[in-house]
């Protein structure tokens, strides 16, 4: 059955600084139809799924309907730079007028006193709060769901109001409070602003890759005429597929290529996390991004666009982002209800002190006042997505991608891990030890088994092929690859030829001692021995896991006998040998069921059980990035990664912890204080944008703290 195309439209959305507003967005859109909507008030990003029959525009519309400014992700681009941000201007206008109301509780001139010269000061702070605060609130509570910009513009008008009248009725200095109303517009702008920047430097991981993409190209072109060469520098954005290049030291590799001339040495941190540089030389890959650090390559490009590795990596992180963690599920749904709640205690407060306690209204007014300011959100919006943004965005730079919030908080509370071997646990570099053919030569043997392994991208056949390179070939009909068990074909003359692991010639023989055995027409003609090298960091890697008290298991297709002797030089006490990709996911079904399984695999073979486990874990080079089977991926195949990964997400799940904990004590400790009336609106003000800005420094502090 034809199923609609679906099209994920993004948009650049300013004007959301809190929770409450980006779920408003979503509630809006999602009245409307529109799916898979992720409204990211920390980037200024609204992404969505466009249907058929369904039409930006109209998304677009919506989002303005609710007082944001929005343009498509393509078109943020071409805006010239501001030297100041929105938010900046408003809060360095409304300062110069805000800075003499505060001066006069401290200056005894009486021209600072006087109410008309105090209004005509708080008149313009009061337009710009109205428009940035008011317009606000009241899209919000147009959307279904009240932001902390409702607050901020109750506290902001009753004190503005209040004054207004004692004013216009001469009832003097106690009814003057313009100097609150101001400072509350000012103070919450200032930190707003401070806000802004500081989540701004969260996402900076991001920015440093795609700043990664942005290159010039040599590009190598030939004259039809005279076959003269001729090298002209060119946008990387205009180079495509085999097309060459030539990359001189110091350069960035403009694409992802492959060396066709020269050899060089090359920084690839940025994929793998790794300091070393790496050789490079003719045949071996490079990708975009990396820098040569010595030598003079030329280079024939395999990828460009959104299909070279760099790219695949920042779509994974920006993917990522959006997932939340399932504490985000909570502070969201505090969020909801949390502004009513404020509203209605700040009503509380003020009838209890002025009908309750005899206290005059101007003072109960104040205490219900800085009660609705106290308690702004924000802090409690910013802790969960500041902390995801930065952890993803360092363990991205470290080779390690980990596919969003969920995937932290799973692989922070794992208790076993499952290793497969193969290319996990050994290098996955093969070369035959021994070959033999029973009937037929070994040069026979070679041509049988060249000719079905280049048809597989397994490990062990990798290695045979380039091991057997020159071989002759011959030309099958029909070939067909059975993950886990081995390959078949026919030839011209009908001739059916197998080769794989030993359940393939069980019915054959009860020597299980070989890696690869070799049938033809249902005969066993020969076999070959394989030897694989552990990888060197995989005996620390193991060690380190157990003391942090997680159990490994070693689940393999391959034969006992290497499996057992690889578990004990790894110190690994259970394992699962010669086991098909149907019984691996039988295996960690029955772990999953009483433990946090982690499944660590190539991604092939693997993918059922990566899918089961708890969390997938993807031991991948970089050309296979986008594994959709796991949901962590290290790149380069580094297992000395494995461990740092579970360090990071332990590390930014516990300061997610610590901001939700900040968020939560400060609202539970100052509203209390607020309604008893030790707080002013003003301290409460700047208490509030203090809150927020502590949360996101502690989130930053992801970027340098120290992983356990």
């Amino acid at each position: 059955m034809e199923t609609n195309r679906v099209e994920t439209i993004q948009l650049n959305v300013e004007g959301m600084h809190c929770t409450n507003c980006a779920l408003g967005v979503r509630k809006t859109l999602e009245k409307d139809g529109f799916t898979n909507i992720n409204a990211d008030f920390a980037g200024n990003e609204v992404s969505f799924d466009l249907a058929e029959g369904q039409h930006v525009d109209k998304a677009i519309d919506l989002i303005r309907s609710l007082g944001y400014q929005v343009t498509l992700k393509s078109e943020k681009g071409q805006a010239g730079k501001t030297p100041l941000l929105p938010i900046e201007k408003k809060f360095w206008f409304s300062a110069v007028f805000t800075i003499p109301l505060i001066l006069a509780m401290f200056i005894p001139l009486d021209f600072l006193h006087d109410d008309l010269f105090q209004l005509a000061l708080t008149i313009p702070v009061v337009v710009v709060g109205f428009y940035h605060f008011g317009r606000s609130a009241y899209f919000s509570l147009r959307s279904g769901v009240a932001n902390m910009d409702v607050l901020i513009f109750l506290g902001s008008t009753a004190a503005f109001i209040y004054s207004l009248i004692g004013t216009i009725q001469g009832l003097g200095h106690d009814y003057m409070f313009y100097e609150t109303s101001a400072s509350i517009i000012t103070i919450v702008l200032l930190g707003n602003m401070l806000e802004q920047r500081s989540v701004k430097k969260t996402t900076s991981a991001i920015d440093d890759l795609v700043r990664l993409q942005k290159n010039t190209a040599r590009r190598i072109t030939m004259e039809m005429h005279s076959g003269q060469e001729y090298i002209e520098e060119v946008d990387s954005s205009l180079i495509k597929i085999e097309e060459k290049l030539l990359v001189n030291t110091g350069d960035k590799v403009p694409v992802d290529g492959e060396v066709y001339w020269g050899h060089c040495s090359v920084d690839e941190r940025m994929i793998s996390g790794e300091s070393l540089p790496v050789e490079k030389t003719v045949g071996d890959k490079l990708v975009g991004g990396t820098v040569l650090l010595s030598g003079t390559i030329r280079m024939k490009t395999v990828a460009v666009g959104e299909d070279t590795v760099l790219a695949q990596i920042i779509a994974m992180v920006k993917e990522a982002q959006k997932d939340k963690p399932a504490l985000q599920n909570l502070a969201d749904k505090i969020s909801m209800v949390f502004v009513p709640v404020v509203v209605a205690l700040s009503l509380l407060t003020m009838i209890f002190w002025y009908l309750g306690m005899g206290l005059g209204f101007q003072d109960s007014l104040m205490r219900g006042i800085a009660v609705l300011v106290i308690a702004c959100p924000c802090a409690l919006g910013l802790a969960i997505p500041t902390a995801v943004v930065v952890g993803l965005g360092r363990t991205a730079k470290s080779g390690i991608l980990i596919k969003g919030g969920t995937a932290i908080d799973k692989l922070s509370a794992i208790d076993t891990i499952v290793f497969d071997k193969t290319g996990t646990l050994t290098t996955g570099k093969f070369r035959v030890k021994r070959l033999q053919g029973l009937g037929k030569s070994d040069e026979a043997i070679k041509k049988v088994v060249y000719s079905l392994e280049r048809h597989s991208s397994h490990p062990l056949a990798v290695s045979i092929v380039d091991q057997f390179k020159g071989v002759e070939e011959i030309s099958f009909e029909d070939v067909e690859e059975q993950k886990g068990l081995g390959i078949t074909a026919t030839d011209a003359e009908g001739n059916s030829y197998v080769a794989g692991s030993y359940n393939v010639a069980a019915h054959l023989t009860d020597d299980r001692s070989h890696t690869i055995y070799v049938v033809m027409n249902d005969r066993l003609i020969g076999w070959l021995d394989m030897e694989d090298e552990v990888k060197p960091e995989a005996v620390n890697t193991i060690r380190s896991l157990k003391r942090k008290g997680i159990r490994p298991i070693m689940l393999s297709g391959d034969r006992r006998e290497r499996c057992e002797e690889l578990a004990r030089f790894l110190d690994i006490d259970e394992v699962h040998y010669e086991k098909l990709p149907h019984e691996k996911l039988e295996i960690i079904t029955e772990l999953a069921a009483h433990s946090r399984v982690a499944m660590v695999g190539d991604g092939i073979n693997d993918a059922p059980a990566l899918a089961k486990a708890f969390i997938g874990i993807s031991m991948s080079d970089a050309t296979q990035v986008a594994v959709k089977s796991a949901e962590v991926v290290l790149l380069k195949g580094k297992l000395s990664l494995l461990e740092k990964a579970i360090l990071s997400s332990r590390t930014t799940l516990r300061t997610i912890k610590e901001n939700l904990f900040w968020a939560f004590f400060y609202n539970v400790a100052a509203i209390p204080l607020a309604m008893a009336g030790f707080l002013t609106p003003i301290v409460a003000a700047g208490a509030m944008a203090a809150s927020d800005i502590i949360v996101v420094l502690n989130s930053l502090r992801l970027k340098k703290r120290k992983l356990r």
